[in-house]
């Protein structure tokens, strides 16, 4: 009797540990892990990328199921939420995947104005968040969040890159010095649109270029002609844009139908990548545009992956066509790739660490294990690598490594054309085609 009631106290003991340990031990939470996915399924983001992003997620984590989950064990359970493309229900349905769903995990968010209210009030909560798709730098910027982790390249890359793409075609293309050159920039005026063009306005004043105009508009607004009335006074060689989707449709539409003319026109993801969205709605008029995003895995050269990454690029174009049957694999948008790719590395790379090393897959054992993320570039399907700025650094938990690669619309499909480093194409046309109905004549 007392040899029992020693044992019942040793148990009882060590349930009280175990609670009380911030690193629970992967035995004790099961053959199961829980993914919270949260991203804009219905709304103008749906159509923007967010809906690729979300199948390439999914199709990491079946393709991880089917060879038996994390370390050949551990099944993902994915519990899917739609944000609706609203801050307020992408806010409440990230409430409910952590306290009502449970979830260990939550990942996605494809809007940055979702971003930075979610990733303050999850770190809070001490709970771990991964962001596939939202840029914005303000979602880490000064924050020093404990729990909160990018792999994805911020905002001020993608403005940084697409003026240094102009200003090294400058002379070539235009027949201008990068002082002579006139930029015009509009942006949506949430924290994306906001902080990509603050980059492009920064860069353009380091590279002398002629800012001639910077606007913001809503994404909500109706009738953005008086925007094109600006542009057209302003008469900018250049022109760079960040929007999502209707807003962008709308705008070509107007600025068609008022004869503004560029030399170079430059989106910066979202609606802009979404290639076969952009035919669907201009056609073959969309030759010569640009976007500016992460590099799409299947328009990197395999030689300059590790061993074995490139598989993964074709497992994605594989599963991908369970989607989009018919699609070539030039038009396949980048957000298929961030999604993918930044679920596999969440779950090849932090969670076995987490695990083996930490201990489990709580948010402080998953933190530490992402903090101890090195990939090296050529280690992703997306060609950089992965490691995160550590605590006290004003972006904490962003990928220092991650890239932001230029595309031009050339033939038909999307294309590298800088940096170098991913450039599939050394010497594109930069400029809008003659036939363009948007370039200067």
């Amino acid at each position: 009797m007392k040899s029992t009631r020693v044992a019942l106290l040793l148990v009882l003991l060590l349930a009280v540990a175990v609670g009380a340990s911030g690193t629970r031990p992967a035995a004790a939470q099961g053959q199961t892990i829980k993914i919270g996915v949260l991203f804009d399924h219905t709304g103008a983001f749906a159509a923007g990328g967010s809906l690729n992003c979300w199948r390439g997620a999914k199709m990491l984590i079946d393709y991880v199921n089917e060879k038996g989950g994390v370390l050949g064990k551990y099944k993902i359970v994915q519990v899917d939420a739609d944000g609706q493309s609203k801050a307020e229900v992408a806010i409440n349905e990230a409430e409910r995947l952590l306290n009502a769903e449970k979830v260990d995990i939550l990942a996605g968010i494809y809007s940055s104005a979702h971003a930075v209210p979610l990733a303050e009030k999850v770190d809070k909560q001490k709970k771990f968040l991964w962001i596939t798709t939202a840029i914005a730098d303000a979602v880490l910027k000064d924050r020093n969040l404990q729990y909160t982790f990018r792999p994805q390249p911020n905002g001020s890359l993608f403005g940084e890159n697409s003026v240094q793409y102009v200003a090294h075609y400058s002379q070539e293309k235009l027949k201008k010095a990068p002082r002579d050159v006139r930029v015009a920039i509009i942006h949506e005026d949430g924290p994306y649109g906001t902080g990509v063009a603050a980059a492009n306005e920064a860069e353009a004043k380091k590279q002398g270029m002629q800012i001639v105009l910077k606007e913001g508009f809503s994404i909500q607004s109706p009738d953005l002609s008086s925007l094109v009335t600006k542009l057209r006074a302003a008469r900018p060689d250049v022109l760079l844009h960040t929007g999502y989707a209707p807003d962008i449709s709308l705008f070509l539409r107007q600025a068609r139908e008022q004869g503004l003319r560029v030399k170079i026109y430059i989106g910066h993801g979202a609606g802009h990548s979404q290639l076969d969205k952009l035919k669907e709605a201009f056609g073959p008029d969309v030759e010569g545009f640009h976007t500016v995003d992460p590099p799409a895995a299947q328009l990197i050269d395999p030689k300059k992956l590790r061993p074995g990454v490139a598989d993964l690029t074709q497992e994605m174009l594989k599963r991908y066509k369970a989607f989009e049957p018919n699609i070539p694999a030039a038009q396949i948008a980048p957000h298929v790739s961030m999604g993918f790719n930044n679920m596999w590395i969440l779950l090849n790379d932090v969670l076995p660490r987490a695990i083996q090393k930490h201990g489990g897959f709580s948010a402080d054992a998953l933190a530490a294990a992402a903090r101890e993320t090195d990939i090296p570039e050529g280690g992703t399907l997306q060609g950089y690598g992965v490691k995160f700025q550590p605590p006290g650094h004003p972006m904490a938990g962003q990928n220092l490594r991650a890239i932001a690669a230029v595309f031009q619309v050339v033939e038909g499909g999307l294309k590298h054309v800088y940096p170098p480093v991913v450039a599939s194409l050394g010497n594109p046309p930069v400029l809008l085609p003659p036939s363009s109905p948007w370039a200067a004549r």
